[in-house]
């Protein structure tokens, strides 16, 4: 595998840190050190990393619609990615107003500037935001990983589900559910 990218979808501080909106933070909090290992070594290997954060406004349809409290608004510090994961001035930060990383952003034209085929998904949570980014990826015509130890939802049960369904329903090459140890073992057979 070459020419990947890793893509964090809402690691926010009022996502991670906030238990107001969803009570995702706890979940959130769990995969921190997981991440934090996929993201030293995909920038030793050199490889984009994208942070994809929810960058909504106060009145958006999301917030009007479901009743959930305004969080993750543009310009705030709560739509700032976590401390934890830098970000560093090399990583790409890309704000959305939507689920999906690529609905309504420049993400596939920014992936296929540099050379990129295969997305490496995680995040929050499993069965929206980061499911809707992986399967566009696929449309976009991306191969995907989705690290299931490197993803969460508010319900674990939820996010165990997604896996399950997606471990089996999509094939290789364009789609994989894998573990963090198993994804960074192909690395290690591809040097």
């Amino acid at each position: 595998m070459k020419n990947i990218a890793v893509i964090v979808v809402d690691m926010l501080k009022d996502n991670v840190y906030t238990e107001s909106h969803s009570g995702m933070g706890v979940q959130a909090r769990g995969i921190i050190p997981n991440i934090q290992r996929l993201l030293r070594i995909a920038r030793e290997k050199g490889m984009p990393v994208v942070f994809a954060n929810d960058a909504f406004l106060p009145s958006d349809f999301i917030f009007r619609e479901t009743g959930v409290k305004p969080h993750a608004i543009m310009g705030t510090e709560g739509a700032r990615v976590i401390d934890e994961f830098g970000p560093e001035e090399s990583d790409i930060i890309l704000e959305k107003r939507r689920f999906s990383a690529f609905l309504g952003t420049n993400l596939d034209v920014s992936l296929r500037e540099t050379g990129v085929d295969t997305i490496v998904v995680t995040g929050i949570g499993t069965p929206i935001c980061v499911l809707t980014t992986a399967l566009d990826g696929v449309a976009h015509d991306f191969k995907v990983i989705m690290l299931e130890d490197c993803c969460a939802a508010f319900r674990p049960e939820d996010h165990e589900a997604i896996v399950s369904v997606y471990r089996s329903c999509l094939r290789r090459p364009l789609s994989q559910v894998i573990t963090l140890d198993d994804f960074l073992s192909t690395l290690t057979a591809d040097n």
